[in-house]
Order: C-alpha cells, then structure tokens, then sequence
C-alpha cells in the first residue's frame, strides 16, 4: 500500500515548484495518514537530508540524496518496485518512473505537469515514457491542452489540478502600511503601488515586467505618484539592463527593486500595493497571482498562459494580451479608476484555491487512478 513520491527539491530552493512539491507532500502525507497500513515515502534528489521542515510532514518519510544521482536511483527504484503508486513531481524524473513501470507494471505511474518544462517537443525516446504514466496531473487547463497537442495524448490521461494557498502563508495584514518599508523604498502613504513578485533572470524575461514598466513611464504624468515595486530576487545582469532601462526613461524616482526578501516579510510587501500585476507569457499557473488575491489586491495577468487557471478565467482580474502594450496601460488605468471594484473577493478565492479543497481534488484523483 506504500505511495513513493519522487522530487528534485523540496526545501532547499524557493520556487513555485518546490512550493508545490512541499504543499503535495503535506497532502499526501495526511491522505495516507487516515488508512491504516498506508504508508509515504519522499525522496529528494537534490535536497540534503537536514533540509527537510516537519512543519509539512515528518522528517521519518523524507529522504534527501544530496545530489547523489545513482543512489538516488537505485534506491528509488527498489522503493518503487514496492509501491503501489509512484507519484513524480517533475519530467526530468521521468526516466526512474519508466524503469520502476517497466519491471512493475501494475505500479501506478502518476507525473506533476507544471509548465514550460512540458510545452516543448520530447525527443521519441522521452514521449515513449511519457506514455508509460497512467495519469498526468498539470496545473493548468493550458498546460492540459499543450501536452495532448504536442503528444498526441487522450484527454482521459490528464486531470487537472491546480495549485493552491500554502495553508502556512501569513495571514493578511489588517492594519496601515509597514513605516519602516514605506520609509526604505521611498513610498507615500497615499502613492499609487503596482506590484510584481518574480524572479528576475536576465535569461528568462517572459514575466511581463519590462511592459510594467513602460505602462509606467505612459502614466507618471497622468498619476505623478505612480510607483512599481520589482520583488524578488535578481541576477546581475538583469539588475544592469533594467538600471539602464530605467535610466534611460528617467524612472528612478517610480521603479523600486527590492532584490530577495526572505518569506515571512512577503505579506508586508503585499500590503504596500494597490495593484498586482504581472503580464506574463510562459506561466504555467501562478502560484503569486492567487498568494495577491488572497492578501487583496487587484490583479493584471496575461491571457496567453497557465495564468488564465490562476484568474478563472477572468473570475478574479483582469486579463490581458501580453504582447499588447497599449491592454497592459489601460488596464492599469481601469483599476485605479476603481481599485475597489476589483478587489477579489477573500472566500471566493479560498473557495478555489484553499489548501482544503487542493488536498480533497488531489484525493479524489488519487483514489480514480488506483
């Protein structure tokens, strides 16, 4: 009855994926928790066996290779040939899969799809493991439709499953805006704030931020107190092309980049916009757009993305062509004319994204596949 859940990392990085890899993990663990005789495995490859944080599950069912590749396999594959369901968090796991489906073939094979990792072309030799799973799990109804275009797979292979809140994210911030980060970034009380959450890599610039950005050199003179707040991590390169951007279109008074801040200061920052808003090309949900909805604040995405899942469609924000300056502007524009009409609605977004509701989907999907 053993479940055996491969990942690359869960701890020791902070992206959506690890994200998702410790929320599922939390969900698993307390799935498998409420039989008697089921049991959860979590193998890390990258993690270090101290990485883990019991604050989601036990560390007695994880166990971090530390980058040790063949142990990693090996042990995974004897732990596989065991299970009655092998879950990977990623396809660049899928090659231990496809060896534990080959010597087991009545272990469940179940993949995590999560965005660009699966929108481009496998080469025969990868879709033929793709194949193998009994059941892909991607994120997105967009990430859903791109697989079965580029793989030729049928429908009834996919269930989506979105992303959720993680159920330890702080809770809103009920009073005025932090002084001591209003007095650091050089912000007004009553200045407008657009906000971004991403990380800025100089090779990897689909996150929309560049439109941000010249949407507010169109508006500073309509709303001389127009600020946009970058939060996240950057490499230097990228941080030497947006300060040439931003000084060549003389913004240094209205962009503000934070660089890395640690999670626990991430709902402060929040609470000093008015507007998030991150036009994106290549997102596979966007875990940061449902984290804005929840702290209350008015959202702008793309519409060409995974992003759509993470706005329903248009339930919870406004959606716009990315490639499209002029939509980004104007949306901009609609939502400081009435921030409060598009302000999502706190139990409608729990009722979707909630960690609740994220561990009763992924039971129900778990359960269809055995």
């Amino acid at each position: 009855m053993d479940t055996l859940f491969l990942t690359l990392r869960v701890f020791s990085a902070t992206g959506g994926i690890e994200k998702v890899c410790r929320i599922a993990g939390k969900a698993l663990h307390e799935i498998a928790a409420e039989k008697v005789g089921q049991k959860l495995h979590i193998f890390s490859l990258y993690d270090e066996p101290a990485d883990v944080s019991d604050k989601y599950f036990p560390a007695t069912i994880f166990t971090g290779f530390g980058k040790k590749r063949g142990n990693f396999m090996s042990t995974a594959m004897r732990q596989g040939f065991l299970s009655k369901m092998v879950i990977l968090s990623h396809v660049n796991l899928l090659m231990v899969g496809y060896l534990i489906k080959l010597v087991s073939p009545k272990t469940k094979l179940v993949l995590l799809a999560h965005g660009i990792e699966v929108w481009r072309t496998f080469p025969a030799w990868k879709k033929m493991m793709l194949r193998k799973c009994d059941l892909i799990l991607p994120v997105s109804d967009f990430t859903k439709h791109k697989m079965m275009d580029l793989y030729s797979l049928p429908e009834e292979k996919f269930m989506t499953l979105n992303n959720c809140l993680d159920p330890f994210l702080a809770l809103p911030h009920q009073h005025d805006k932090n002084p001591g980060l209003l007095s650091q970034y050089g912000i007004h009380p009553t200045d407008k704030v657009l906000m971004s959450l991403t990380r800025l890599a100089y090779k990897e610039r689909y996150k929309g931020y560049d439109q941000v950005i010249e949407a507010v050199y169109q508006l500073k003179e309509t709303y001389p107190s127009i600020k946009y707040l970058i939060v996240g991590k950057y490499d230097d390169k990228e941080k030497e092309r947006l300060d040439n951007l931003i000084t060549r279109l003389s913004l240094q008074k209205q962009i503000i980049l934070t660089g890395f801040i640690p999670d626990e200061a991430v709902a402060a920052h929040f609470n000093l916009a008015d507007l998030y808003i991150m036009p994106s090309q290549k997102e596979g949900f966007g875990i940061v757009f449902i984290e804005a909805m929840f702290y209350g604040k008015p959202v702008i995405a793309g519409n060409i993305d995974g992003s759509t899942d993470a706005l329903k469609n248009g339930l919870f924000g406004l959606l716009v062509n990315p490639v499209q300056q002029q939509e980004i502007t104007e949306a901009i524009v609609k939502v400081f004319n009435n921030i409060e009409k598009y302000i999502p609605k706190h139990e409608e977004v729990l009722q979707y994204f909630s960690y609740g509701v994220y561990k009763e989907k992924l039971r129900a999907v778990l359960q269809l596949s055995i």
